[in-house]
């Protein structure tokens, strides 16, 4: 019951408050973090989960310390999200998708795809408007690119970008 209350309270009004780095953002960080801490399945300390944030009902997400879920940006669970994560503003981050292996009958009525999670590890930074689609693993220290489309696993200290993304070089 608690869990469905803060998610109204989320949505209703923690969703609208300004930025968390505006001057005026009236606690706008805080209310959203205590909001999720009842939501999402784990959370950290110093989590940041921005304005316009949409996660459904939050099932199967996990963030961990010092983490952050970027402005306007669209998640699924199961989502697990390390430490020290950046996410830029209007990334989508998907776990399942629409069947479309029937051809008798429409795509609108074949229903989604199991659930394959997604894995941000540790010190990714993840750019603007960047797309993760189900199942993919950003390794740890990565860095996507800003409008990349992951459809594949990211290695570890890796800079990739593109559509689809590809490996652009190593980091370090």
């Amino acid at each position: 019951m608690i869990r469905k209350i803060c998610l109204l309270l989320y949505y209703a009004l923690a969703v609208h408050l300004p930025e968390s780095d505006r001057p005026f953002s009236f606690g706008a960080k805080k209310v959203r973090g205590l909001l999720v801490k009842r939501i999402f399945k784990k959370t950290g300390r110093n989590i940041n989960v921005e304005k316009g944030v949409y996660f459904g009902n939050g099932n199967g997400i996990e963030i961990d310390d010092n983490a952050g879920i970027g402005i306007r940006a669209r998640i699924q669970g199961p989502l697990k999200i390390g430490k020290n994560v950046m996410m830029g503003p209007e990334v989508f981050v998907y776990t399942r998708n629409h069947r479309i292996d029937r051809i008798d009958i429409p795509m609108i009525q074949q229903g989604e795809t199991k659930p394959k999670p997604v894995v941000i590890e540790e010190d990714v930074w993840i750019g603007a408007r960047c797309i993760i689609l189900p199942g993919v693993t950003l390794g740890k220290g990565s860095v996507v690119a800003a409008g990349s489309v992951v459809t594949r696993d990211v290695r570890p200290y890796t800079v990739v970008g593109g559509v689809p993304a590809r490996l652009l070089r190593e980091r370090g």
